[in-house]
């Protein structure tokens, strides 16, 4: 796993080697074992190395074999060693054991077709000599990031982190005021956006194709709707047949030169990938990794520790205090160069900093909950399909019932997941998930922020939200529209942005097999019942594992990676809220209003109401911009 940055100019300006050394600098952590670069005429393109495959011949950027195509790739592609046989019939010779040679070569062969062959994570750049082509292009589900800007004159830009390409002289650190709205609807900004005016993600599945100064952005693989004509079939007959595929897509995973391990959370997701190395290799050369808390209401090692000992593996975990997971927060506003509000990449750093003390890669279960229908939130669109039937005098009584709790502070306690519940109850199911797990609706937008620089009004992120929502599998049953945008939007710019950064701060790679193509192909054209059915998410996936975790994990509720928000907040933090929420230095910034903020730091410090998530997002975002923009 590495960390790519380059440039290209219009014609008749050379590339200034400074300036990509500079931006691929700055990504060092992605690539502790070196650097690379290739500067040719108008483009540049820089390297940063973490090694996993190859190591001794495996550098980069690299070439065909006549120099005319160069690449500078970051990520792994899993059905390598059956596309090199193909290449190297079509005549193609081989200089390294490196995947990377082989998607050059592939791109010879098939242009711009060439990245549907691709099965893996990654995010790459190819620099097409005679063409006078460069290609970007992001993995299907976007497991590695890639952000661009197109630079004054007919150039482009583009790193696997913002902080890359900021270092190009020719592109604005401006704050674009839109996507601050989106960061703080979603707690993260969705692609093709960027909290940086001027910059832009690609999205995943997606080409972008510059040549003479033109950009043009392609879509090269969708999802395909859920078919129905399995449904007959008997649920053990496809769980059988789903274990296999999904025992081969760890057997893609693991394929590395360098120590790997799996991240051991105790629930069904990650104990899955666990089980399946394990009939693939001994259980006592698979090494598994958890760390727990000294707060055992946040503490989950135990459910780790049971399915390590259940199937035979060498385990190891480490206990912290509570503590440490609050002395990460200066760091992390470091390493984060765009607004990020999930807490739980706090204790995905220090799992991940854990590992690598002793491996390189490790698999991850990420992806089977929104493939596979695994968060509550899908249950209670369920439930807010009978709230929303109810007459409008039951659901009063109910709102003022909820309103009514004394507000606790634990972990998803239960008037926390009441009124966040009724957040977005009587909304249809597209606003519904998002007010569930966002910090901020629509409404409560326009009280928090002032008018824009221009003196528009902040962006209407519900309208925006629904109108993406309506682009996604239209044809699909509800769940399937669901899953879809979950995929969308909360799988690749959270869950995998998290781990993408908090892995990558200390140069360990983390791979998805949930999310191998091949598999994900298998999942989409699931009928719905095997995915959710009675209340009960990851069904086909609970049985297909039934006979190999013990029964008392496949039971357990879901639970994240917790850490205690609203208590710290109180406590711990609450000096930290004071000065960077401060009335004064708010109305200094020019952002957000004083007032609307106050009443959110007073009602939780009063008991009064629960304001964990927006006052953790409030608080992410000026971190970022002490760090960033000050």
């Amino acid at each position: 796993m590495c960390g790519i940055a380059g440039f290209v100019n219009r014609d008749g300006w050379a590339a200034d080697r400074a300036i990509v050394e500079r931006m691929t600098r700055v990504l060092a952590h992605r690539g502790p074992d070196g650097d690379g670069f290739h500067v040719s005429g108008q483009v540049a393109l820089g390297h940063r190395r973490l090694s996993i495959i190859d190591v001794a011949g495996g550098g980069q950027p690299m070439c065909n074999e006549d120099g005319t195509v160069w690449i500078s790739y970051n990520g792994e592609l899993y059905n390598e060693l059956d596309l090199r046989p193909e290449l190297e019939a079509k005549g193609h010779s081989y200089r390294t054991s490196s995947d990377t040679e082989t998607i050059v070569h592939l791109y010879e062969e098939e242009g711009l077709e060439f990245v549907r062959r691709l099965n893996g994570m990654f995010a790459l750049a190819i620099w097409d000599a005679p063409k006078r082509r460069l290609v970007l292009a992001r993995d299907r589900m976007g497991q590695k990031p890639l952000f661009y800007a197109e630079l004054p004159g007919g150039g482009l830009a583009f790193g696997s982190e913002p902080k890359a390409v900021l270092e190009h002289p020719d592109v604005s650190r401006e704050l674009d005021r839109d996507s601050l709205s989106r960061y703080l609807f979603y707690e993260y900004i969705p692609a093709p956006h960027s909290i940086w005016k001027g910059m832009r993600k690609l999205p995943r599945a997606h080409v972008l194709v510059w040549e003479n100064g033109t950009t043009r952005i392609l879509p090269y693989w969708r999802p395909e709707v859920s078919a129905t004509p399995a449904e007959g079939a008997p649920i053990e007959e496809v769980a059988g047949r789903f274990w296999g595929e999904f025992r081969d897509a760890v057997a893609r995973h693991r394929r590395s030169d360098v120590p790997l391990g799996v991240f051991l959370s105790g629930g069904v997701d990650s104990s899955s990938v666990a089980a399946a190395l394990c009939e693939l290799y001994p259980a006592r050369d698979v090494r598994t990794f958890s760390i727990g808390f000294e707060d055992r209401n946040y503490d989950e090692s135990a459910h780790a520790r049971a399915v390590a000992k259940h199937l035979g593996t060498s385990h190891d975990e480490r206990t912290f205090s509570v503590s440490k997971v609050f002395e990460l927060l200066p760091e992390v506003a470091t390493w984060l160069d765009e607004p990020f509000g999930d807490a739980s990449i706090l204790p995905t750093h220090l799992l991940s900093r854990f590992a690598r003390e002793s491996v390189t890669v490790a698999l991850g279960g990420d992806g089977a909950d929104e493939l596979l229908a695994g968060y509550p939130t899908f249950q209670a669109e369920r439930a807010a399909g009978v709230y929303r039937r109810m007459p409008r005098p039951a659901r009063a009584l109910a709102e003022a019932a909820v309103n009514r709790l004394p507000t606790r502070y634990g972990y998803l306690s239960l008037d926390f997941k009441l009124r966040q519940f009724l957040r977005g109850a009587a909304e249809a199911p597209a606003l519904a998930h998002q007010r569930w797990l966002g910090s901020f609706s629509g409404p409560e937008l326009s009280r928090l922020l002032l008018p824009g620089t221009n003196g528009g009004d902040p962006l209407d992120v519900e309208a925006e939200h629904v109108g993406l929502a309506a682009t996604l599998s239209p044809l699909a049953d509800p769940l399937g529209r669901s899953l879809a945008l979950y995929q969308d939007t909360y799988l690749q710019e959270d869950i995998l942005t998290k781990v993408d950064r908090a892995s990558m701060a200390c140069g360990l790679e983390v791979r998805a097999p949930f999310l191998d193509a091949r598999l994900v192909d298998e999942i989409q054209r699931l009928p719905s019942s095997f995915k959710s059915a009675g209340g009960q998410g990851k069904r086909l996936l609970k049985r297909a594992v039934s006979s190999r975790l013990p029964a008392s994990i496949l039971g357990r509720p879901k639970k994240g990676f917790g850490i205690p928000v609203g208590r710290w907040l109180r406590g711990e933090l609450s000096g930290l809220l004071d000065r960077l929420l401060e009335p004064s230095r708010l109305k200094a910034q020019g952002i957000f209003r004083p007032e609307d903020v106050a009443r959110r730091v007073a009602e939780h410090r009063s008991g009064v109401r629960d304001q964990r998530k927006p006052l953790w997002t409030l608080l992410m975002f000026q971190l970022w911009y002490d760090a960033w923009m000050t």
